[in-house]
């Protein structure tokens, strides 16, 4: 499975951006996916999960209110809906492909990983 995590870029506090995640096959049909970040000199963490059928989903307290995670099965896609952007939301974000069915929040549950996509935050 191949992940390719678009939508980063530069934007102001208080913008939004809309991150997608495209998977190379449907192998993931049935797994959990998650969006993870890593800032500089940060270790990588959990942003967002949402189970196999997109009916469950879970987020970072950081993320809570802010930030939406959807997927559409259909077109083996993911996505994160972002608002009202922080300046310490800049990072490089990563989209994953759980083991299982669930999203779960440790980087350990998840073996398919995309390259990432930076955003950036200005002041």
């Amino acid at each position: 499975v191949q992940l390719q995590a678009s939508g980063g870029g530069l934007v102001q506090a208080g913008g939004s951006l809309r991150l997608s995640c495209a998977a190379s096959r449907r192998t993931n049909s049935n797994n959990g996916m998650g969006w993870f970040r890593q800032a500089p000199g940060k270790e990588r963490e959990f942003v967002a999960a949402i189970n196999w059928n997109g009916i469950i989903t879970n987020y970072a307290e950081s993320a809570k209110g802010r930030f939406t995670i959807s997927r559409d099965r259909a077109k083996n896609t993911m996505s994160l809906q972002m608002n009202n952007l922080k300046p310490e939301d800049t990072a490089v974000y990563y989209c994953a492909v759980s083991r299982s069915s669930v999203g779960g929040s440790s980087v350990r549950e998840y073996n398919y990983w995309g390259h990432g996509t930076l955003v950036t935050v200005s002041s």
